[in-house]
């Protein structure tokens, strides 16, 4: 388990946030992840519009907003996965700890990474 998760006893599973730059991206990573067994789904939204800081100036791009469902002991791997295949010199990779959810789905979740 990655240190960064340690220490949390009831986090069941993490929710890992990416935003990519094309549909094409989006899918290349979703793709990967799901056929590497490091996230069990990801879930793709198109649409996201994200304003931002970038080498000093305020940037605007429509990007797509990706939902991965992973476990912690698979975050490292999957976010150096994420950084080999984006586009993005900095991606955004978030993972967020899921401290409860639905038992079936949360052990379907560790069964398939």
């Amino acid at each position: 388990m990655d240190s960064r998760f340690r220490g949390n006893d009831k986090m069941k599973a993490l929710v890992v946030f990416v935003t990519a730059s094309s549909r094409k991206e989006a899918d290349k990573i979703a793709q990967c992840l799901v056929e590497e067994k490091l996230a069990a789904c990801v879930s793709i939204l198109p649409g996201v519009y994200s304003r931002y800081w970038w080498q000093g100036l305020i940037e605007n791009q429509k990007e797509l907003f990706l939902i991965i469902k992973t476990v912690p002991r698979r975050y490292k791997v999957l976010e150096r996965r994420i950084r080999a295949l984006h586009s993005y010199s900095v991606p955004e990779i978030l993972a967020m700890p899921v401290v409860d959810g639905s038992p079936a789905y949360l052990q379907w979740i560790k069964k398939s990474v």
